[in-house]
């Protein structure tokens, strides 16, 4: 009790004390000016600094002040693009392809006096393309800007992204700007086409820095994808930051432990970005995508079952898919067998060039397979897509030299097929089967997962670029329009959106995005096999013959009498089955007579006129009996 009563004498000799030097203090004016200039406070913007002394009134207006000064703060660091320097300048931007179609990738950005181009994608023909294994831009308009164009970017080494290169190379030379493995695929692919002196062209190039190229300072951004060493560009511009996102997805828990560059990807959004340019092809798929090392445990369990064989196909650019599939191989004591030229050779551009780590004594050729027990063997192949010159379809079809299948086989179909290629997936998996192959396909869970945003990780790539203006790419139409409404509602302006296709020309400056022209584009026809161009012509030709058929007929006229000399020789090809072949001549043989009876005497002295004049004939009454334009080809020889 007596401690208790010292303390408070203690603090109430305290409280007395501080109150007597408060008082002194405001009794000495002299002193009381001196501490009013020492402590006046600076002026200083935002919200005031609160105080505990603050009354009920001052607390509610400071508060009120804090939230006005709050949505401030929010609304700038939402709107960072206001911070972009000041400038008149503008940008033309040009996609010819990539845009209205899955692959292709083809764009073109200039100023007027200097141009990059990014990526040079092949695509895939469709099922009318008789005879044509891929597809590559119309490059026309390089023609009429090849004075100011500085270089080739590329973001990453995808067939749809650089597959057109060795077609582009043998019309024009310009430096080639890549990270190595894109370089390292490029330098097989000249090799193939007699371009190895062109290597001369290569630049390679280090993420995370600035390269001067023209007019335009480029940083290669990492991002992850299904291939290893994928980019996206910060393109800046006089005119402002440009991000263009190539192909990406946010794995947080990548194959090799590189992920998104996101902070990257923030910097330039806090610094301010005039435009976004994002891949739109997962644009319908909610959530987010699943890593690339999910797929692992899925090999695992499908290894562990598997009594025989294991037989692995996917995108042989895919380096880190096929590396998980060889890593579980491995520990289940199977020889490794990689079969078809292209997965063969990014293999080994991915082990020289130090992305994967294996011990090369793991692997046999496919004459050594036989040699083996069936449960120590792992091939992995290409054909995922249902290529019917690829090595899977020649094993299901038994043409294989070497791999037949076996009812014991394991099968692993780790791919999804490319929008226009399910019937030659479903074609080759209807061959696997009745071969008594076990196959694992879209039916076993995480057995193959994109390399594309879902619509969460586009909407992240929004908020950490936070651009004025937005352009999706990357897809078909319905694809870039539901990625736009993905950006409105990460508070986009919808009048700063701009849906493209190709051939349209974006003009972009600080105060507007809009469509200055229409540039041509179009497709070139290549016959892979030969590595040389189809003509236009010939694949009609082809389209033609396969939806029509073709009459062919050999005719000898008499010119005095003006009637058939012998019967006519008549072949059809799709018009009628061969059992009415005789019938069809016989008709042919009567409409002939029936043309010469009412020909004019000058027609028949003309070869090449009554030949036109005999086809439109036959082409009508054909199509009179048959609702078809055949092909026509009467050859007539005037006696």
């Amino acid at each position: 009790m007596e401690e208790n009563n010292q303390q408070s004498n203690n603090n109430t000799q305290n409280r007395n004390q501080n109150k007597n030097n408060h008082n002194k203090r405001n009794n000495n004016p002299n002193q009381k000016q001196q501490n009013q200039g020492q402590n006046r406070p600076k002026k200083r913007k935002g919200p005031p600094k609160f105080s505990a002394k603050l009354g009920n009134q001052n607390w509610e207006i400071a508060i009120k002040d804090a939230i006005k000064a709050n949505k401030k703060v929010r609304a700038d660091t939402l709107s960072t693009f206001n911070n972009i320097k000041s400038s008149n300048a503008s940008i033309k931007i040009t996609p010819l392809g990539g845009l209205g179609e899955i692959g292709g990738n083809f764009m073109i950005m200039e100023t007027n006096t200097s141009a990059i181009i990014i990526d040079i994608g092949m695509s895939f023909p469709n099922e009318n393309m008789h005879g044509v294994d891929i597809l590559v831009p119309d490059f026309s308009y390089i023609k009429k800007i090849k004075d100011k164009i500085e270089g080739i970017i590329i973001t990453h080494a995808h067939e749809d992204h650089i597959g057109a290169v060795p077609y582009f190379f043998k019309q024009f030379k310009f430096p080639i700007y890549a990270t190595p493995l894109p370089l390292g695929m490029l330098s097989n692919k000249f090799d193939e086409h007699g371009l190895k002196k062109d290597k001369s062209y290569f630049r390679p190039v280090l993420k995370r820095k600035i390269y001067t190229i023209g007019e335009f300072e480029i940083e290669w951004i990492h991002v992850t994808h299904s291939i290893i060493d994928a980019s996206s560009l910060a393109i800046t511009t006089d005119a402002g930051t440009i991000i263009h996102t190539g192909d990406f997805k946010i794995d947080h828990t990548p194959i090799d432990g590189q992920p998104t560059d996101l902070h990257r990807f923030a910097h330039y959004g806090e610094k301010g970005v005039l435009l976004l340019m994002s891949d739109s092809t997962n644009s319908y798929k909610e959530g987010i995508t699943k890593s690339e090392s999910t797929v692992g445990p899925t090999f695992d369990r499908i290894f562990s079952n598997a009594k025989g064989r294991v037989i692995m196909s996917t995108f042989s650019s895919n380096i880190h898919r096929v590396y998980q599939a060889i890593s579980h191989g491995v520990k289940y004591n199977r020889k490794v067998c990689v079969i078809g030229r292209s997965m063969e050779r990014n293999l080994d551009i991915a082990m020289e060039l130090g992305y994967i780590n294996l011990d090369r004594r793991i692997f046999i050729d496919p004459h050594e397979v036989n040699k083996f027990d069936d449960k120590d063997i792992l091939i992995v192949t290409t054909g995922s897509q249902g290529e019917t010159m690829s090595a899977l379809y020649r094993m299901a079809t038994d043409e294989h030299r070497h791999i037949k299948i076996k009812p014991t086989d394991q099968i692993i179909i780790s791919a999804k097929a490319i929008p226009g290629n399910e019937a030659s997936v479903s074609r080759v998996l209807n061959f696997l089967i009745k071969a008594g192959a076990s196959v694992a396909y879209q039916d076993f869970s995480e057995i193959h997962v994109s390399g594309h945003a879902a619509m969460e990780e586009q909407k992240l790539m929004m908020r950490l670029v936070k651009p004025k203006f937005f352009m999706p790419v990357h897809g078909e139409y319905n694809h870039i329009y539901k990625h736009a409404q993905t950006a409105i509602t990460c508070g986009i302006n919808p009048r700063n959106i701009y849906l493209m296709s190709d051939g349209d020309q974006i003009e972009i400056s600080q105060r507007s995005l809009k469509k200055v022209a229409t540039v041509k584009t179009g497709k070139t026809y290549i016959d892979n096999q030969i590595n040389k161009q189809i003509d236009d012509d010939v694949v009609i030709d082809r389209q033609n013959l396969a939806d029509a058929g073709i009459v062919m007929l050999v005719v000898q006229i008499d010119e005095q009498s003006k009637k058939l000399i012998g019967k006519p020789v008549v072949r059809t090809y799709g018009i009628v089955a061969d059992r009415k072949d005789k019938a069809f001549t016989k008709e042919m043989e009567d409409l002939l007579d029936h043309f010469l009876i009412n020909a004019k005497p000058e027609q028949l002295q003309d070869q090449k006129g009554i030949e036109n004049t005999l086809r439109q004939v036959i082409r009508k009454h054909i199509f009179r009996t048959f609702k078809k334009y055949p092909t026509i080809v009467p050859t007539v020889f005037l006696m």
